[in-house]
C-alpha cells in the first residue's frame, strides 16, 4: 500500500506540475494526502467506489451528491505489480482534465513503483544481513530461519561457500558496490551484503568452486571500473550451522593470501593460517583430514621416519621391523591420507599435521 510519506510526495510532485488539487487515497477510501489539508484522514465516497470497482470514476457537479466528501474531477485506480494499491483524485472539469488524467495516472504509477521497489530492496538488504549475522552466532536453525531464508529466495542445498571481499573505491559510481551485487545476483541463490563496517560477504549454495570463480570473475570484470576487489573463498561445508567455519577461513584466505591475486581460496594458504593459530578450529579440522584414519602404529611410525630425516634404514633399525616392513607401512600412509612420506612436498604437510596434533593433545 502506499505510505502517507509517500502519498504527501506524490501530492506535492504533481500539483507542482498541474496546478490543480490533487488527492492520493487509501484502498479503504481514506484520504492520505491532499492539496486541501482540511481533507486529509476524511473518507471520499468516490475514491472508495473506485478502489472496489478498480475502474475510473468521473464526479460532476450532477452526481456529486452521490459520492460522501467528494468534488467534481476524475478519480483512477493505483496499481503495483497488477495489485490496486491506492487512488489518485484529480479535482476539477472532468472534461478540462480528462485528456492528460491518464498520464497523471501513468506518472502515479511509475513514482509508486520506484518507491515500493526501493523500499522492498532495502527491506530484502536487511533481511540478507540479519540472516547471515545469526548465521554466524553458530546457532542451530530455528523455524523464523528457515521462513526468512524462504523469503529472500535461498534455497539452500549443499555445499556452502562463505566468501569474503576487501572493497576499495576507485571513482565515485552511481551504484553502491551492494547494489551492483543485487543486479547482478538477482536470479541465483545467494545471500550477500555488508558485514562490520566495510566487510562485503557472499554465501553461496548448491555450486562447485569452478562455477563460483566463473560467477565471481563476471562480477569484477563488471566492477572493476569503480572497485578495487579482493576476495577470499572459505572451505565448502555441508550445512548451515557451519557457515561460520566457512567464513572464516575466507577471512584467513584474504589475510594470508597472496596479495597480487584478487581471488584466493583458503586451501592455498591453510598452511600458513595454522602456524599462526595452531589451537583454532581450522587447525583441528586440518590435522583430522590429513592424519584422517591412521592408527596409533601408522602415526608412531611416521614420527620415528621424520625424526630420522626419512632414512628408511635407521629407522627400521630404530623401530625394530624390517626395512620392507617400513616401506609397506609408509605404502599404507600414502594410501589413507593421499600423501607420500618420501615425497618432500607432500611429507611437509603430514608433518605440520603431526606438529599440530601434539599441540592440541
Amino acid at each position: 500500500m502506499i505510505s502517507k510519506q509517500l502519498a504527501n510526495q506524490i501530492v506535492e510532485q504533481t500539483m507542482l506540475r498541474l496546478h490543480r488539487n490533487i488527492n492520493v487515497v487509501h484502498t479503504n477510501g481514506r484520504i492520505l494526502a491532499s492539496g486541501d489539508r482540511l481533507r486529509v484522514e476524511s473518507i471520499h465516497g468516490g475514491a472508495r467506489i473506485v478502489s472496489e470497482t478498480e475502474k475510473p470514476l468521473i464526479i460532476t457537479e450532477e452526481n456529486n451528491h452521490l459520492f460522501q466528501n467528494a468534488k467534481p474531477g476524475i478519480n483512477l485506480p493505483i496499481f503495483f505489480q497488477n495489485e490496486l494499491v491506492g487512488v489518485i483524485g484529480i479535482t476539477g472539469n472532468p472534461d478540462d482534465i480528462a485528456e492528460w488524467a491518464p498520464l497523471v495516472q501513468l506518472t502515479t504509477e511509475m513514482m509508486v513503483h520506484q518507491a515500493l521497489i526501493a523500499s522492498q530492496s532495502e527491506w530484502k538488504r536487511k533481511l540478507r544481513e540479519t540472516i547471515f549475522e545469526d548465521l554466524m552466532t553458530q546457532q542451530p536453525l530455528q523455524k523464523v530461519m528457515k521462513e526468512r531464508l524462504s523469503k529472500i529466495g535461498f534455497f539452500h542445498a549443499p555445499p556452502f561457500y562463505g566468501i569474503t571481499l576487501d572493497i576499495e573505491p576507485k571513482l565515485t559510481a552511481y551504484q553502491s558496490f551492494v547494489e551492483h551485487m543485487e543486479d547482478f545476483f538477482i536470479h541465483e541463490s545467494v545471500i550477500f551484503g555488508r558485514y562490520q563496517l566495510n566487510e562485503h560477504f557472499i554465501l553461496v549454495s548448491g555450486m562447485d568452486a569452478k562455477a563460483i570463480v566463473d560467477k565471481l570473475t563476471l562480477l569484477l570484470t563488471q566492477v572493476k571500473k569503480y572497485f578495487i576487489v579482493k576476495m577470499g573463498i572459505g572451505q565448502p561445508v555441508q550445512t548451515l550451522e557451519k557457515v561460520f567455519n566457512s567464513y572464516e577461513t575466507a577471512r584467513n584466505a584474504i589475510e594470508y593470501g597472496d596479495k597480487t591475486k584478487t581471488i584466493n581460496f583458503f586451501e592455498e594458504v591453510e598452511v600458513f593460517s595454522l602456524l599462526k593459530k595452531s589451537d583454532s578450529q581450522e587447525a583441528l579440522l586440518f590435522t583430522n583430514r590429513t592424519l584422517k584414519d591412521l592408527n596409533n602404529k601408522l602415526i608412531h611410525t611416521l614420527v620415528v621416519y621424520f625424526s630420522h630425516n626419512q632414512q628408511l634404514t635407521v629407522c627400521s633399525e630404530e623401530l625394530g621391523i624390517h626395512r620392507h616392513t617400513l616401506t609397506y607401512r609408509l605404502n599404507q600412509i600414502h594410501e589413507i591420507t593421499g600423501y607420500n612420506p618420501a615425497i618432500f612436498q607432500e611429507a611437509i604437510i603430514l608433518q605440520i599435521a603431526l606438529w599440530l596434533r601434539n599441540k592440541n593433545r
